[in-house]
């Protein structure tokens, strides 16, 4: 062969060489791209980097899960947006009233009276209420006031019949004192005449003013506000335990991912900032 031939030869194999080479770099690439062609995108992986869970929540369990939630998205991708409202009540704030206008929300955490009010009306997902904690009602006073003696029911008869203005919420606690502790103690109506229901706010900001001499509430409720004393317990003979609970909601768009995190609540995990908080873990039931 005669060297323009020659020459010829190898000007026809050299694009047959490049192809063979791109072929070899871009197989791999094809491959990837059918990979993502193949996996549908409305399908992300439990927990993925873009869930995103509305919880509504009560104010006798805002402190502990405002921390709880923080050790929750680090241990997952999970993001939490948080909002708060009273069990019960009138106030458009209130959880029920929430759920009622269709609010985005995934898991509401409440007195579990009002939880199973809301499940028998079809707003809780059935076979999701958790109970998580305990709650008991404390009394406070205006930080530098003179604490009262509450260590017995007469003590607490007195001490209300003593004090100018009292103040108990509208949610769970405040409905007991309002319509069963007064009538036990059979000074309903001087109390009531002095006393305030006091709606969304938290009653311990209302003894900080000065507005209330004396208050009730949740004891989680009363510790994170400044500018009060926190005289202690209502005594066991007055006392009323709340069970706050947590379910989730029936037009939730991330019902596992929901019932994933009520489950990281109701868990040890969780147990000591619940403490801390003021509340005592709720007994988990056992199943056979």
């Amino acid at each position: 062969m005669n060297a323009p031939t020659i020459a010829h030869a190898r000007a026809r194999q050299t694009p047959n060489k490049l192809r063979r080479m791109l072929g070899r770099l871009l197989l791999p690439m094809a491959a990837l791209a059918g990979c993502s062609a193949n996996t549908p995108a409305s399908t992300p992986a439990p927990h993925g980097p873009h869930t995103e869970l509305r919880v509504l929540t009560s104010g006798g369990f805002t402190s502990a899960f405002a921390r709880l939630s923080r050790q929750y998205e680090r241990e997952t991708s999970v993001h939490i947006v948080t909002a708060h409202g009273p069990s019960m009540g009138e106030t458009p704030q209130a959880i029920p009233h929430r759920l009622e206008r269709h609010e985005p929300a995934d898991v509401v955490i409440l007195a579990r009276s009002a939880l199973d009010t809301l499940t028998a009306d079809g707003s809780i997902m059935p076979g999701t209420q958790t109970d998580l904690v305990l709650s008991k009602i404390a009394v406070a006073v205006k930080a530098g006031a003179p604490a009262p003696d509450i260590s017995t029911a007469a003590a607490v008869r007195s001490a209300l019949l003593a004090a100018r203005s009292v103040a108990w919420s509208d949610s769970a606690s405040g409905v007991y004192i309002q319509t069963t502790m007064l009538d036990k103690l059979g000074i309903a109506d001087q109390v009531r005449r002095k006393g305030r229901m006091i709606p969304a706010t938290p009653v311990g900001q209302i003894v900080a003013s000065g507005e209330a001499e004396l208050g009730f509430q949740q004891l989680s409720e009363l510790k994170p506000v400044k500018g009060i004393r926190i005289v202690g317990l209502l005594p066991a003979d007055l006392q009323k335990v709340t069970a706050f609970s947590a379910g989730v909601v029936a037009y939730s768009p991330h019902p596992a991912d929901a019932k994933a995190l009520i489950a990281y609540l109701a868990s040890p995990k969780a147990s000591a900032i619940i403490r801390e908080s003021g509340l005592e873990p709720a007994p988990q039931k056992v199943l056979p």
